[in-house]
């Protein structure tokens, strides 16, 4: 046996709504906690939600009086409300209809100009053509970079930095070789193959 489906918000909100309507009086929250189940068969855990959304969307009044609240609706402003959002929808509908004109406008002239002629066609193989020789050119460029003066003297400079480099580390193995002579009396031969310094290891020209 199929599962009795619940009531939609809209379900609840309309049945709601009849309660105010037919019986035209006013009511606080727990009139309707306890009307609303029983004869609009509104589940009583949401009755407080649909008809704070009634008040939301100005359907149900609401006043505070003391300390309690109010709630009361009559249809002469339910279609006040109704006909207030009609004119609304009907502006939206307007506006809509405004900016779909223009966009046709804006597209009809887009093409202008862009229709397939021969003499269209041809030109955009030509534009394709060129693209290609660009792209071709550019890769032949990129094989002679080396020969670009920028490039050069970013690899002069690369190499003098280089330079300077091995020869501050030059110093310092000459500087260690030293002291371990002092230390140990070793010779050349001796540190050269203890920590594995070529015997013809000296400054680069």
């Amino acid at each position: 046996m199929s599962k009795k489906k619940g009531l939609s918000l809209e379900e609840k909100r309309s049945r709601m709504m009849e309660i105010f309507f037919e019986t035209k009086d006013v009511f606080q929250l727990k009139d309707i906690e306890k009307i609303a189940p029983k004869t609009k068969g509104i589940a009583p855990m949401t009755v407080k939600d649909v008809l704070q959304s009634l008040v939301d969307d100005n359907m149900v009044d609401c006043e505070r009086v003391g300390t309690s609240n109010y709630f009361w609706a009559f249809p002469s402003k339910a279609l006040h409300a109704r006909e207030l959002r009609l004119e609304e929808l009907q502006k939206q509908v307007s506006e809509a209809q405004e900016r779909k004109s223009s966009l046709q406008n804006a597209v009809g002239k887009a093409k202008e100009g862009r229709e397939d002629t021969t003499e269209r066609s041809a030109l955009l193989k030509e534009l394709q053509a060129l693209k290609d020789e660009q792209i071709q050119l550019h890769t032949e460029l990129d094989k002679y970079k080396e020969c670009d003066p920028e490039v050069v003297e970013q690899m002069k400079k690369s190499n003098a930095v280089a330079k300077e480099a091995v020869s501050r580390w030059t110093d310092n193995v000459f500087a260690i070789k030293s002291w371990t002579k002092k230390k140990f009396a070793f010779d050349d031969s001796r540190i050269n193959k203890a920590f594995g310094i070529p015997e013809d290891f000296d400054y680069m020209d």
